[in-house]
């Protein structure tokens, strides 16, 4: 009968590590992505934190696992500091030094996984148009364009996987009336490159400011807003800065935007307003920062029909708060492999029913968690408690702004445990 074969849709990050859980799980893989060629850049996320189960499930699938500490540094410290605007002074609120996360960069992560896949998985530049389920559910065709040569072309195959992201086209046909819940804010992001000036005086200023960059990820909050300040490899910077307004006019298919030289502007005479001078000589050096309008939405109950199955963003869009996007991803596709492997393509709706009640009780717990703390970090109401105030703020509220208490914040499924 020959190998399964999996269709999988996105070649970001969630669908790389899908086809590498895939290939251990004996399938055949192919991955069809629209943008022409492997990402040398980070178009649209900067910095990411991976926490210890998927650097663990990250290593299985690397001949030479050493390469992924090689490709980030670590983040042993989870700091959350309030900054009074008008003195910028800044006092430590919260401060967990048992963290072990590790910092990596978007585009560094991806070439890892990728450069680490059999040759010929990732068909770049080709867009995926529809598909159709055979009326006995046997198989799946889907429609996909060679976008250099505008050729239409159908690949048959046992299961298609919707990497697609949080605008998911997949996800839209089964889910037409679905949509993104916007936060209430946006972030200005940019990651500043100063290995061609790491000895001067602001770089050595910056870090008597933030004693512990290449292992601390700091949070800053402040009055109605809140950012994310951390280092990565190659002497780089990875900034994040969330500022309430009301919902942008989106146009495309993306949730970034490219702004103009008066927003630039705008926002950095906001953040000499904000925050010390030291953090924000290093918004002002970034020389193209880019604006993500965050979405989540309310979770779903179903994440699999017949042959299509949603995993990362697609299954479960969340805001950053939590660190959770790329981390939920790398599970999904760890424990979707393993129910493939453990029940095979003949049982193929038990696999997928076992990856659906593992993964969703998880993520809907996960992705309600990042909302109230960003909402919290924010300043923005909840129905439970006050608005949170950084300056007035008490050491059970301080508590609350940690990374370790997201909900399965340290939990291994069952059906991975035996694999590390």
């Amino acid at each position: 009968m020959g190998k399964a074969k999996a269709v999988i849709v996105g070649g970001s990050i969630a669908g790389i590590c899908c086809a590498h859980a895939l290939i251990r799980a004996g399938w055949d893989v192919v991955v069809l992505e629209k943008t022409p060629a492997p990402p040398t850049g980070s178009p649209t996320g900067a910095g990411l934190g991976l926490d210890p189960l998927s650097q663990k499930i990250i290593k299985s699938w690397l001949q030479q696992p050493h390469l992924l500490q090689q490709t980030t540094l670590p983040l042993t410290v989870d700091q959350n500091q309030a900054t009074d605007g008008e003195t910028k002074v800044s006092r430590t609120l919260a401060r967990d030094e048992h963290f072990n996360f590790r910092a990596a960069y978007w585009a560094d992560l991806h070439s890892l996984l990728y450069s680490t896949l059999p040759p010929d998985i990732v068909l770049w530049g080709y867009l995926f148009l529809s598909f159709s389920i055979y009326d006995d559910k046997s198989k799946v065709k889907v429609e996909t364009k060679v976008l250099e040569t505008d050729f239409t072309i159908d690949i048959v195959t046992d299961l298609l996987i919707a990497a697609d992201g949080c605008l998911s086209s997949i996800r839209q046909s089964f889910l037409p009336d679905l949509k993104l819940r916007y936060s209430g804010y946006c972030a200005w992001r940019g990651v500043l490159d100063f290995s061609n000036n790491k000895h001067s005086e602001a770089i050595i200023s910056l870090k008597k400011m933030y004693p512990d960059l290449g292992k601390c990820l700091y949070f800053d909050l402040s009055s109605g807003t809140h950012s994310v300040f951390y280092e990565l490899l190659n002497h780089r910077f990875n900034w994040i800065w969330y500022i309430n307004q009301p919902e942008p006019n989106l146009k495309g298919n993306s949730v970034t935007m490219k702004v103009g030289e008066n927003l630039i502007q705008n926002m950095h005479e906001e953040a000499e307003k904000t925050w010390i001078p030291e953090l924000v000589s290093v918004i002002k050096e970034i020389k193209e920062p880019f604006l993500n309008v965050i979405y989540d939405c309310d979770p779903l109950e179903q994440i699999f029909w017949d042959k299509v199955v949603l995993i990362g963003d697609a299954a479960h869009p969340t805001t950053p708060h939590g660190l959770r996007s790329t981390n939920m991803s790398i599970m999904d596709a760890a424990v979707l492999g393993k129910c493939l492997e453990k029940w095979g393509v003949e049982n193929l709706n038990t696999a997928l029913e076992e990856y659906r009640s593992i993964r969703l009780p998880v993520t809907t717990k996960q992705v309600l968690y990042s909302r109230r703390l960003g909402r919290i970090k924010q300043c923005l109401s909840l129905s439970d408690r006050p608005s949170f105030d950084p300056k007035a703020a008490n050491p059970e509220d301080c508590e609350e702004l940690q990374q370790k208490n997201m909900p399965h914040f340290d939990d291994i499924p069952s059906l991975l445990k035996y694999f590390f």
